[in-house]
């Protein structure tokens, strides 16, 4: 695994493995171009249905990598901003498996995922303004959406570190694990998404995405218009007949 990033393909899962251990996989311009590949890669394909984001060593990322910045180089591409990912994440539901920590840009990877597992020694933090700096890559948006204002502005503001515990109390985190088993148990909710009919999966992310803004009287016509296409799918007929024949179903994406 002699690249920034790793990625392999398991039952319509993507697994993106950050793959710089030497550098506490911080994200320099390579590994943010291999990141949002991976993306691509993972909305393009119609046999995947849903990516892990993880990393090597024991440690999910650092952030920004501070000696790729001060040599010229842009830890960010264009449309999927910095890492790849926090600007446009995949239209397809994605799992951060946060081994260690995730702190600065790391911890703004792990909230551009639509679901988090960590382990019990995670630590989760923002600390830009220790630095005079702000979470610029959507820590401060996507916090704020995440946890209590209350909570997203100590956090912010006091640049603390906080523990997996905490996060999962607030409903930040979806599952812990003990060390070492944070993959694991990322796949396992990921394999339990991917089981499901793709269209109706992305379908679901996107309404559970978008609904926030839009105005009450116009809701549910906003939310026919995500849904009546995959009702009238082939994925849908599949879906029914499986149910009536008492056996599993056969999605093909259509």
């Amino acid at each position: 695994m002699n690249t920034p990033v790793h990625t392999e393909a398991r039952d319509g899962v993507l697994i993106v493995t950050i793959n710089r251990p030497e550098a506490r996989n911080a994200i320099n311009t390579a590994t943010a171009e291999a990141i949002g590949a991976a993306m691509d890669r993972l909305d393009a394909d119609p046999t995947l249905v849903c990516g892990v984001v993880t990393g090597a060593g024991g440690t999910f990322c650092a952030g920004m990598d501070l000696a790729a910045f001060l040599a010229g180089e842009r830890p960010s591409i264009p449309v999927r901003g910095f890492a790849g990912i926090v600007e446009q994440p995949s239209a397809k539901p994605l799992v951060a498996a946060v081994e260690g920590a995730a702190v600065a840009g790391g911890f703004e990877i792990a909230l551009a995922c639509d679901l988090v597992v960590a382990t019990e020694r995670t630590r989760f933090g923002l600390p830009e303004v220790s630095r005079g700096l702000v979470a610029a890559g959507g820590g401060l948006l996507r916090l704020a959406e995440r946890i209590p204002m209350a909570l997203a502005m100590e956090w912010a503001l006091t640049g603390a570190l906080v523990p997996a515990q905490r996060a999962y109390e607030v409903g930040l985190v979806n599952r812990i694990t003990t060390v070492g088993g944070a993959l694991d148990a990322a796949l396992e909710l990921a394999g339990a998404i991917a089981a499901n009919g793709p269209l109706a999966v992305r379908a679901s992310k996107r309404i559970l995405g978008e609904c926030g803004g839009w105005p009450a009287p116009a809701r549910f016509d906003l939310m026919r218009e995500i849904s009546l296409p995959v009702r009238g799918s082939a994925d849908a007929r599949e879906g029914a007949l499986a149910f009536t024949e008492k056996r599993p179903p056969v999605w093909r994406g259509e």
